[in-house]
């Protein structure tokens, strides 16, 4: 069986530098919020190009954080819009719903599946304060045309980078440095992930990072002083460990991504599906290779039955969740067509050029 993705095996690379760091850390006594995080915040700032990294749990409460923070810097408040893709994980539209802000689902542009410039600005409303931007699959969205029709209408840039991390367009920004605050997850399947649960706000804006800072801590500026009621969502000490030992390999990462996406690209020949569209440069790092099928259900199982395991991103989107019923109605028939035809292949760092071969003679005989 070809795995969709082999953590076990990915991971063994680091193992020995593991159970180093777990040792270090576990003579440290130091296990909350301590010089690994500490690290890893200045690191991964550093790498984003952004002035400063918050460690939190999840990068749920990544992004909850950041509007949370906004709310408290009285640029947000209850009520307010957020314009997001209708097409992206749940966890994108979870972070406003909880922040006491209302979700505008906006059709993807259907090549890029990213939310576009001109479908921000048709959803625009009196009420809108902010857009969401999720660089879905590991794609950067046209930031560009984001920025200027965003910053025309005064708007807040969030991105949902959770996808995307290392993505850069071809001045050399990378994702989490686009907006006015970003929020990442270091899920263990992502292209930076850590062992558990993880996630970060990347911000350029001091008042919004001396906020989260607290908000992510109890309100806590101080120990046993809070500035106000704040939450506990931080990121783990050993696991910021585990991602300082993975962060400089990154980028060697996100490469062999690429070039086993480009690999697909040349090699596949079918009509029946459809691949993603990619400019061929940093801008996509591939946490997902998605094609298109009418036919998905078959192809699945056409690949199961030849030993490839795939996975669905995502089979029900966020509208038609059963809990968030209210949103049932939408009229939204591209990111349904989306929904309804994706199917993701093994993309992995750890796919062998043999096994690519065999999901392409497949594909191509399908």
């Amino acid at each position: 069986m070809i795995k969709f993705q082999d953590l076990q095996l990915f991971n063994s690379q680091f193992e020995d530098e593991f159970m180093r760091v777990c040792q270090q850390f576990l003579h440290s006594g130091n296990y909350i919020l301590g010089n690994q995080v500490d690290r890893f915040e200045n690191s991964f700032a550093t790498y984003t190009g952004a002035k400063y990294c918050i460690g939190t749990g999840t990068g749920l409460d990544a992004l909850f954080l950041i509007f949370q923070g906004y709310k408290k810097l009285g640029k947000l408040k209850d009520g307010d819009e957020v314009v997001v893709p209708a097409n992206t994980y749940i966890a994108s539209i979870l972070a406003i719903i909880h922040a006491g802000l209302v979700p505008v689902f906006s059709e993807p542009n259907s090549h890029t599946f990213n939310i576009s410039a001109k479908n921000i600005e048709d959803a625009i409303t009196s009420k809108t304060k902010a857009v969401l931007v999720v660089h879905l699959y590991g794609q950067l969205a046209d930031m560009t045309a984001i920025n200027a029709v965003s910053n025309s209408h005064n708007l807040l840039v969030i991105e949902d980078a959770a996808q995307a991390h290392g993505a850069r367009d071809s001045g050399g920004f990378r994702s989490g440095d686009f907006g006015h605050a970003a929020g990442f997850s270091f899920y263990p399947s992502k292209n930076l992930g850590a062992l558990g649960d993880g996630g970060a706000v990347t911000t350029s804006d001091e008042e919004l990072y001396n906020v989260i800072y607290k908000l992510r801590n109890y309100g806590s500026s101080k120990k046993y002083i809070v500035d106000f009621p704040g939450y506990n969502s931080r990121l783990d000490e050993i696991q910021a460990a585990f991602l300082n030992i993975k962060l400089p390999l990154l980028d060697t990462h996100n490469s062999k991504r690429i070039s086993l996406a480009k690999f697909y690209t040349d090699s596949i020949d079918n009509k029946k599906i459809l691949l993603p569209y990619s400019k061929g440069h940093l801008d996509h790092v591939f946490h997902q290779f998605v094609l298109r099928t009418k036919d998905r259900d078959g192809l699945q199982e056409y690949l199961k039955l030849h030993g490839v395991e795939t996975l669905i991103h995502y089979p029900v989107p966020p509208h038609k969740q059963p809990g968030l019923i209210k949103y049932k109605s939408l009229d939204l028939p591209i990111t349904e067509e989306i929904h309804e035809t994706v199917i993701s292949l093994p993309i992995g760092p750890t796919l062998n050029r043999s096994d690519s071969e065999k999901i392409v003679e497949l594909l191509n005989a399908y």
